[in-house]
């Protein structure tokens, strides 16, 4: 019976660490570029496990964002995918780009 009892713990744990730590969110920022001087808003997409971390929220839009040679102003806000529609038009073409 207690074989049974910790096998039964184990895959339990097992099969809550392989379970997704929390839904898809996303993020609207501000960025820019000097040269020549240009603004953009966008939102992006970011990866679940760091929705609740300002810091790498930040360094991930700008990692990601400096490919088009931007650079992150702020991040105005982060949401989940009941967000997304309201911000589609304001953001244009950098909506979900990078």
């Amino acid at each position: 019976m207690k074989t049974i009892l910790t096998s039964l713990v184990i895959s339990l744990a097992l099969g809550l660490a392989a379970a997704p730590a929390s839904a898809a969110c996303y993020a609207d920022y501000k960025a820019r570029k000097s040269a020549p001087f240009q603004l953009h808003y966008g939102v992006i997409k970011l990866p679940a496990n760091i929705c609740n971390q300002p810091r790498k929220i930040s360094r991930n839009i700008q990692k990601r964002i400096s490919v088009g040679g931007w650079r992150l102003l702020n991040v105005m806000s982060v949401f989940g995918p009941e967000g997304l529609q309201q911000r589609r038009a304001s953001a244009g073409r950098f909506f979900l780009k990078y």
